[in-house]
């Protein structure tokens, strides 16, 4: 049990506490308290409605998620989850930075959501991936994941057209600075702080590296043999890193294709399976033999779960031939250019990494959903339909590239929303609910006309 009491006794300036929840879309939404509605929240749960997991992009509600005031707009308790409360070097309207040894007026925790009844309320994306791991424990299984995170950081240009520019080294263009140490001492205010900021919410902050288009980063996460707690290492990391940008002028973003000319931003997730031994799977003598039915299951389910790795109209842009993003369901050993990787490793290291996910995507359901294809490939003892690729999964002369993914949100939206699989891993009632929401938001960007279409035909 949490020692709240401790808590506030060590933390005696603590005034208030930011209350984050997570949608389906991975957006965060919550609000500001004062700090005595901690108890509540680690109790009985404070309360949000429902409605907040089917609202747009844009915070719009959408009526067909049946949540809204159809149903009567009914309440739910959002409980905290107590590892994620910690202190944040940030707060207030000022949103001002401190440094180590100040003090610290305002903490941040993460809520799950439950129904007015108390039951697990499946359109909650945390709830949804608490039930993966549960499965996963019936089974003898538990999963260890990390998260590769890629964002860029930008600058605000005063112009209304183009609002935001890459914040480059001073001047210089930055795209061949990839790997580049000099990149990263021209960004190391907001590194320093996203490190100092990370330590005080408990992060495992791995390394930092400068990616390969300018302005573009990737902070990478270790290993944790709780998929939970992975997954929400990836919220809290992203509201540091927005927080660390600002306090020094700058802007970070999630974007997944921020630029078209430019690489786009990813979210990997390196996951394998311990057994009730604490041992990896894909370790022992068969462990090559599991792991390849491990990646069959990726594979045969990434075309129906394509929308919850790609859930933004503009995270189909990324997934470009040569991007780094895959375009294909396929599979292949040390090779950057497939979906499912299998990196480099000694036999105790060995893992599947999954390179589809936008950095947009909610972490939590990428999470359900690649442990509920690796299951099911277990379980099945399935084969890979196609021998692992080797070479340019680009290049039309390569063997094995493997099946199209969707490559936009109405045909991939029609997939997800009638199978099977999706149903079984995400459960049905968060499929009618992300299936309403993008489906609203297909209408609206259908329904609107960008300056350059008027540029063109006017």
């Amino acid at each position: 049990m949490f020692d709240l009491p401790a808590f506030l006794s060590a933390h005696r300036e603590l005034k208030s506490v930011e209350l984050v929840l997570t949608d389906p879309s991975g957006i965060t939404r919550g609000k500001w308290a004062p700090a005595s509605t901690l108890a509540k929240a680690l109790g009985s749960g404070v309360n949000f409605p429902l409605s907040l997991h089917g609202l747009d992009v844009w915070g719009n509600e959408v009526p067909s998620t049946s949540l809204h005031i159809e149903s009567g707009d009914l309440d739910g308790f959002c409980v905290a989850v107590p590892h994620s409360l910690t202190l944040v070097p940030w707060g207030g309207s000022g949103r001002r930075r401190i440094d180590d040894e100040g003090s610290a007026e305002t903490a941040q925790v993460l809520l799950q959501t439950r129904n007015p009844d108390g039951s697990p309320f499946g359109g909650c994306a945390r709830t949804v991936l608490c039930q993966t791991v549960d499965q996963l424990a019936a089974s003898g299984l538990k999963a260890v994941c990390a998260f590769e995170l890629e964002f860029h950081l930008l600058e605000d240009t005063g112009n209304g057209h183009a609002p935001f520019a890459v914040a480059d080294n001073k001047g210089i263009a930055d795209a061949q600075f990839m790997y580049g140490l000099d990149a990263l001492a021209d960004k190391a205010a907001v590194f320093d702080d996203i490190r100092r900021a990370a330590q005080w919410a408990g992060l495992p902050v791995d390394t930092l590296v400068k990616e390969a288009g300018p302005g573009q980063f990737e902070v990478n996460l270790m290993h944790r043999d709780d998929a939970l707690r992975a997954a929400d290492d990836v919220i809290l990391l992203k509201r540091i890193i927005r927080e660390s940008a600002r306090a020094n002028g700058l802007t970070a973003t999630f974007m997944a294709k921020p630029f078209i000319d430019q690489p786009g931003n990813g979210m990997h997730v390196h996951a394998s399976l311990l057994n009730d031994k604490s041992h990896n799977i894909f370790a022992g003598d068969d462990g090559e033999l599991v792991l390849r039915h491990a990646a069959a299951g990726l594979v045969g389910t990434m075309q129906e779960m394509t929308l919850v790795f790609i859930n933004s109209m503009n995270g189909f842009r990324r997934m470009a031939p040569g991007s780094y993003a895959p375009t294909r369901a396929n599979w292949g050993e040390n090779n950057r250019s497939v979906a499912v990787r299998l990196p480099a490793a000694e036999p105790k290291a060995r893992r599947l990494e999954h390179r589809v996910a936008g950095a947009d995507a909610n972490p939590y359901l990428v999470a359900a959903a690649i442990l509920t294809g690796m299951s099911q490939g277990l379980q099945n003892a399935a084969e890979p339909a196609l021998p692992a690729l080797i070479g340019n999964a680009y290049d039309d002369a390569t063997p094995n590239r493997g099946a199209l993914l969707p490559d936009n949100m109405s045909s991939a939206l029609n997939i997800f929303e009638t199978s099977g699989f999706a149903k079984r891993a995400l459960g049905e009632q968060m499929v009618e609910i992300l299936s309403a929401i993008k489906r609203a938001e297909i209408a609206a960007f259908a329904n609107d006309i960008s300056p350059f279409e008027r540029a063109t035909y006017l």
